[in-house]
Formats: structure tokens, C-alpha cells, sequence
């Protein structure tokens, strides 16, 4: 072996097995720090050196990057998926909680709109508490007519709570009884400044809903006149704020969908930060039709759920 190449391997040696600093290794070996840097990339480029992370969040980390390059998302954070399915919304909670925080800390933010669900309820446990007066929370959607500690008002004012900010909600049903009925709500000028403050929101932290028997929303928020099987029959794979989409990310045609008590599609995809923390594999369809409609710019998923979701989005864009 080359003197050099001697050099190369005892400097690395002693850099990734020993733990010694550039400035240790220089000082023991009687070589330049310049020295001991040159040496140690090249070792790395030339493969002497090579690094393996032995971690289940290495699969984790690639498939972020492969979300973000394939289906266009400002960021991806996933987790593994655990042996329990349960705990999917807690730990994705977390997550989401941990980086609306950092979100709101390092971001010029005015208005949070927010959703409803498990894991949404997961995720304000987790926000940093602070003093954010400026900071205007508000609901994204109407509230069921059923009472849950995860309906939209709770899960609103519990966020302005956290953040000691302003709040508001769309005091109304999710959905009204009628197209028609829905349009005199929000023709009201309470509605309209609720509209209007949606609008502004710089960030929107939401959940979406499958037609599963495990969807709150198919077990306690649709109206009694809509059947899940409608749904389904309509091509429906699950929705978002209310709106249910089909497999390619567009609204069913269905007569629900007129009337929500929601900001439209177009709208949501108008605010420039849009988090969905959804997981388990039974959202996976509807995360690939929010994926393919362009609806969010951060997904936080578990990765089985995440996986299978970049799949079925990769499937339906080569039939396109």
C-alpha cells in the first residue's frame, strides 16, 4: 500500500472509529488540518469509506425525497409505521404538532385555518404553547351536529388556546340540507368575513377522511339522507374538508358536495401552506387523489400508508 493511501486509511480510522476531530488527528498524526480534511473526502469519494445508516428512518428519509420530486410536495415528513394501528394518530399528531410549532416560529404567519379528527387533536397537544395575539385560528370547515371533543369548534379554540391567539369558527353545519340552503348560509355577511379570514389564512393544518367504517366522518357527519353507498357508487375514495374527491383528485358528482359548509377546492389550493397528517392504509387512496389534485404542500404520513399512496399516484399518472 502507497504511503499516501496508508495515511488516508489511519486518518480515517481514527476520524470515524475513534471519534478524533480534524484538529486531534493533525495534531497525532503531525499532518495539516487542511491535510486531514483533503484526505478524509477523498476517502469517501473513492469508496475507502462509506457510510451505511442502520436506522428504520433511512427508508423514511428516501421516501421523502421521493414524494417531493415525484409529486411536487414542498416537504414530506414520514414516520414508520407501527405495529399498532392505534397509535398511527398519536404519533402523527406529534409530528404535525411539532412542525406547525416550528412553522409558526420561523414563518411570518397571520391565520391558521384547521380541520377536525384524531389526529388532528393529537397534534395541538403537541404545539408549543406561546403568545401569538396577532395570530388569527379559524375553522375550515362547518361542525357536526353531533358533539365530539374532535369536532371543528373544539379543535379550533383548543389551537388558539395554545398559541394565545385570536379565534373563529364557521358556526354552521358541515353540511347543509340543501345546495340552495347552503348558499343563504354563506351569502350572510358573518359568513362572509369568515369566508374572507379563511382566505387569508397563511397555513392550513388538515386531516382527510376515507369511507371506511373507521372515518368519523362516515359514522357520525354525513347527513342522514346520504348513504355511504352513494358515495362510493359516485366513485368517491374519501375527502377533504367535506369534499369528496375521486381516485384522480376531482370532486364526485354528487349532490353533497354543493353542500358543504367549506371553503371550495380552488380556494384551499390558493393558501400557501397547506399540511395534511393523515396515515393508516385505508387513506392511502384518498392521499393519492389529494397528491394528484395538488391540494398540500406538506404531507405527514406513516411510511406503509405513504408508500402505497405513491403507488396508486404513480399508477394513475402513467394511465394519464
Amino acid at each position: 500500500m502507497a504511503e499516501e493511501d496508508q495515511v488516508a486509511v489511519r486518518v480515517a480510522w481514527l476520524y470515524y472509529m475513534e471519534g478524533l476531530t480534524q484538529d486531534g488527528i493533525a495534531t497525532k498524526l503531525g499532518l495539516t488540518r487542511l491535510r486531514v480534511n483533503r484526505l478524509l473526502g477523498e476517502a469517501r469519494e473513492s469508496g475507502l469509506v462509506s457510510i451505511k445508516i442502520n436506522s428504520r428512518h433511512e427508508s423514511c428519509l428516501r421516501l421523502e425525497e421521493e414524494l417531493r420530486s415525484v409529486c411536487g410536495l414542498r416537504e414530506a415528513t414520514i414516520i414508520p409505521t407501527p405495529e399498532s394501528p392505534d397509535l398511527i394518530p398519536v404519533l402523527l399528531g406529534r409530528t404535525a404538532g411539532e412542525y406547525l410549532s416550528k412553522h409558526i416560529e420561523t414563518t411570518r404567519v397571520r391565520g391558521v385555518g384547521v380541520g377536525w379528527g384524531a389526529t388532528l387533536r393529537e397534534a395541538i397537544r403537541h404545539v408549543a404553547s406561546g403568545q401569538w395575539p396577532e395570530v388569527h385560528v379559524n375553522s375550515m370547515m362547518g361542525g357536526l351536529t353531533r358533539g365530539l371533543e374532535i369536532n371543528t369548534f373544539e379543535t379550533a379554540s383548543a389551537l388558539a388556546a395554545r398559541l394565545g391567539a385570536q379565534c373563529s369558527y364557521l358556526a354552521a353545519p358541515l353540511y347543509a340540507g340543501s345546495a340552495k340552503s347552503r348558499d343563504t348560509i354563506v351569502s350572510q355577511d358573518v359568513f362572509k368575513e369568515a369566508f374572507g379570514q379563511i382566505a387569508a389564512n397563511d397555513v392550513a393544518l388538515l386531516s382527510v377522511g376515507d369511507l371506511s367504517t373507521r372515518s368519523l366522518l362516515v359514522r357520525y357527519g354525513l347527513p342522514k339522507d346520504v348513504p355511504v353507498a352513494e358515495l362510493r357508487q359516485a366513485k368517491a375514495v374519501g375527502d377533504i374538508i367535506g369534499q369528496f374527491l375521486d381516485r384522480h383528485g376531482k370532486p364526485v358528482k354528487h349532490a353533497l358536495n354543493q353542500r358543504v359548509v367549506a371553503p371550495s377546492l380552488e380556494e384551499l389550493a390558493r393558501i400557501p401552506t397547506v399540511i395534511v397528517a393523515s396515515g393508516g392504509e385505508n387513506k392511502a387512496p384518498i392521499i393519492a387523489a389529494v397528491l394528484r389534485a395538488r391540494l398540500l404542500s406538506v404531507l405527514i404520513c406513516d411510511e406503509q400508508t405513504a408508500r402505497t399512496a405513491l403507488k396508486l399516484y404513480q399508477a394513475l399518472a402513467a394511465q394519464a
